[in-house]
């Protein structure tokens, strides 16, 4: 069995209001992408990683991101689509895998996701089929509809998606095939796969693995990355 990860980071970040996409954003003098790729790369479970850039950035990603900080792990760079879940796809075209390999599909913009939870995704993935990071909510959800509030779930059945997440490899394709022919766009690959009415394990994650999209995300990254390299020393 090998372990495939999949880096979606095909975002156009126009919430970020940068001159580059988000995934090239500078954080501590290495792009946001070389930081997530360095965490994948350095783990003994992984085989193979594949980073899924827009086509006209394709040569840049390689050129300034994979042969600059010489990840030997990644195979290769494909071309993403219109939205995520086209670019995932274009993505587990490129794998030829195998049906019981397992793939973790994680942002490219994640950079601060904690290593230790890989294996036991995959372990998850292995038993489960398909496995997520998350985190129970800690603020209080409201549900609105035409600007009133309608309903207050309760917080103890609630958690906050993350990634990575991890399938085996037949199962997230079937989830993506059987997503294209109905016409559906999910929020995350795991509500791919939930639709089909398939089990979805979950991980518990780290509040420290933030997405990266708006300005002040990149704020939080900074220090979040000097306490991390605090802490190591």
């Amino acid at each position: 069995m090998r372990v495939i990860v999949l880096i979606p980071a095909a975002g156009m970040g126009s919430r970020m209001g940068a001159s580059v996409n988000k995934q090239y954003l500078s954080l501590a003098g290495r792009p946001i992408l070389a930081h997530t790729l360095e965490r994948f790369e350095n783990h003994p479970l992984i085989d193979d990683i594949v980073v899924i850039s827009p086509q006209a950035e394709r040569e840049y990603c390689l050129n300034h991101v994979v042969n600059e900080y010489g990840f030997t792990k990644v195979r290769q760079v494909v071309a993403g689509g219109a939205q995520r879940q086209d670019s995932v796809r274009n993505g587990l075209a490129a794998c030829s895998a195998d049906p019981e390999d397992v793939v973790l599909i994680h942002d490219g913009v994640r950079p601060f996701f904690p290593v230790d939870k890989i294996s036991l995704l995959v372990d998850a993935a292995v038993k489960t089929g398909a496995a997520l990071a998350g985190v129970p909510v800690k603020d209080t959800i409201k549900e609105v509809e035409g600007g009133l509030v309608c309903s207050t779930p309760s917080r103890t059945r609630l958690w906050a998606a993350q990634t990575p997440q991890a399938f085996r490899y037949a199962l997230i394709c079937k989830a993506h095939e059987m997503a294209l022919r109905d016409g559906v766009i999910g929020t995350d690959d795991a509500s791919l796969v939930e639709r089909l009415g398939l089990p979805v394990a979950m991980v518990e994650g780290d509040y420290r693995n933030i997405k990266i999209t708006t300005p002040e995300d990149m704020l939080v990254a900074e220090a979040l990355y000097a306490a991390e390299r605090g802490m190591q020393r």
